[in-house]
């Protein structure tokens, strides 16, 4: 067929036309394309995508602010007594500076201390018994822990077989949980097999045998042991200790004997299984915000009642509690002048004051603080001003549900026992006031070489509160900056133990030494000329 011209034009310029056509069409293709990953992309960052709990703990997401992972917990973490390292720190998410860190929760240097728990090369098996000690402990968990472990050092000194100690069920909190609710029985038995031998009862021949009930001397030594107690042997094959507390002294006392006291403390003495579970499980839910102060708060009505203090109190509330303490019948003082009392630092930090402080410090509103405590009085009321400072406030009750707390929830020890736990695991340590708990966990967190414990300086402080309360200072940086320079000295650091106050006498002279559980340096805690050991050396004695 013959072409004509136009035949052949429109030949030409169709591939050209049909090109023409198809340029915007693959360009709408590649642009929607694009577009399409644009709004991919831009979902994946701001798409909320919520993950449902656990059926099990259905009751604990519901506790806590919603940028929490509900399952975060659930990874493994190993049992405080299993970790043989110190913990590395890592920073608040929203801290900018590596000054936050430095500041407000790097641990304290170690100079090259390392724990030390194990026998020197002269410490022999224990030989034959000649009798068996009887214990009844006495006061709180901690009061009760640290005497059980005076016990087993007893127990060497005098060579008897310890029967497992009675705990304290008569006290304040009314507890009637027996040594194997709290503590883990056979292995403190078997822990102990190489220092002491230890029993669960008497025998039973010798159930209705004589022995001797009495009250070891406070603060006592190698040569009350040895000599009048051990001579009772001669008459008795049992002898009761009717208390426990502060029995053996701080100082002066073999090396072998000052580290069993921490192989029974640190080692031998772990909180029973369920317990140890319960406090995981804790600790990984509190880690999971981030690092977080534990803040063992002292404001409970017994502890209010037995000090005296009043400070923020009303006249309703402070006169409760002085009938509470004149109806005790075993708190000796009665009288007690609250405004005298604080004046000289024997009063706790209040929950207000306490906030007052962490700001100074610099700690920001979004840490996370764990309220290591029991009942806080009135606490409606007396916590508000700390909520407000920091609305991250956590507890055992906040952070578990009721079922995971029922078996614990009606025994006082148990509940303070998983309070223990997380203050021992945290990247920072408070304390309201420097009673029981606060010195076993500041000597618990030195030995497994924990983070920061901070000691507040309450005397000077309740100064520069008042002062605050008259109006002539405010909060700020001159405030903050007199808040962090008395407490340079006070975040934890190893140094000895110190000895009593000069000029004191008799038991007086005792109470003034910083006890030993507190800071078992000397005793526990060696210094090594080089700093690159290994990691073995760290381990505590198994």
């Amino acid at each position: 067929m013959k072409k004509t011209k136009n035949t052949t034009l429109r030949e030409c310029r169709g591939p050209m036309q049909q090109k023409r056509r198809t340029v915007p069409l693959g360009m709408l293709r590649r642009f929607l394309a694009a577009s399409i990953f644009s709004i991919v992309v831009t979902s994946f960052f701001f798409v909320h995508v919520h993950v449902s709990p656990s059926p099990t703990h259905h009751n604990f997401s519901d506790k806590i602010p919603s940028f929490y992972d509900p399952q975060s917990w659930t990874r493994e973490l190993v049992p405080p007594y299993l970790f043989k390292t110190p913990l590395s720190v890592p920073k608040l998410k929203d801290s900018r500076k590596e000054s936050d860190y430095e500041n407000l929760w790097k641990p304290p240097p170690y100079h090259g201390i390392i724990p030390c728990t194990k026998p020197t090369p002269n410490y022999t098996t224990p030989t034959r018994s000649r009798g068996y000690l009887s214990v009844h402990t006495n006061g709180g968990l901690n009061q009760m822990r640290t005497g059980i472990c005076d016990m087993v050092a007893i127990a060497r000194i005098i060579n008897a077989t310890l029967v497992i100690p009675e705990l304290d069920k008569k006290s304040f909190w009314h507890d009637n949980s027996n040594f194997s609710d709290i503590f883990d029985d056979e292995w403190f038995i078997s822990s102990l097999a190489n220092d002491i031998k230890i029993i669960k009862k008497l025998p039973k021949e010798l159930v209705n045998a004589t022995k001797i009930v009495m009250q070891f001397k406070s603060w006592s030594g190698m040569d009350y042991y040895e000599n009048e107690i051990a001579a009772l042997w001669k008459k008795f094959k049992i002898i009761r200790a009717s208390k426990s507390d502060s029995r053996l002294a701080n100082n002066n006392l073999p090396p072998d004997i000052q580290k069993l006291r921490c192989r029974a403390c640190y080692e031998a003495l772990r909180f029973s299984p369920r317990i140890e579970k319960m406090g995981k499980i804790l600790v990984e839910r509190m880690r999971s915000f981030g690092p977080y102060i534990a803040l063992h708060l002292r404001y409970e009505k017994d502890m209010l009642a037995f000090s005296g203090c009043t400070h923020e109190l009303s006249a309703v509330e402070s006169e409760e509690l002085r009938l509470i303490r004149e109806n005790t019948t075993y708190w000796k003082r009665k009288y007690i002048n609250p405004i005298e009392e604080r004046s000289k630092g024997f009063c706790p930090l209040t929950p207000k004051e306490v906030g007052i402080f962490l700001t100074a410090l610099g700690y920001p509103s979004k840490t996370p603080i764990y309220i290591a405590a029991g009942e806080i009085y009135g606490a409606e009321f007396h916590m508000t001003d700390l909520r407000s400072r920091y609305p991250l406030l956590m507890s055992k009750e906040k952070l578990a549900s009721i079922e995971e707390l029922q078996p614990f929830s009606s025994h006082g020890s148990q509940m303070a026992a998983l309070d223990y736990i997380v203050s021992v695991e945290s990247n920072v340590f408070v304390h309201s006031f420097p009673g029981n708990m606060a010195k076993a966990v500041e000597g618990h967190r030195r030995v497994l070489m924990r983070g920061r414990t901070i000691c507040p300086d309450r005397k000077a402080l309740v100064r520069l509160f008042d002062k605050l309360e008259n109006g002539s200072m405010t909060e700020g940086k001159t405030f903050s900056n007199k808040i962090i320079d008395l407490h340079k000295k006070r975040l934890g650091f190893f140094k000895k133990r110190k000895g009593p106050i000069s000029g004191t006498k008799g038991l007086d002279r005792f109470r003034s030494e910083e006890t030993f559980y507190a800071n078992p340096l000397p005793g526990c805690l060696c210094r090594t000329e080089s700093l690159s050991i290994n990691a073995s050396q760290y381990r505590l004695a198994r």
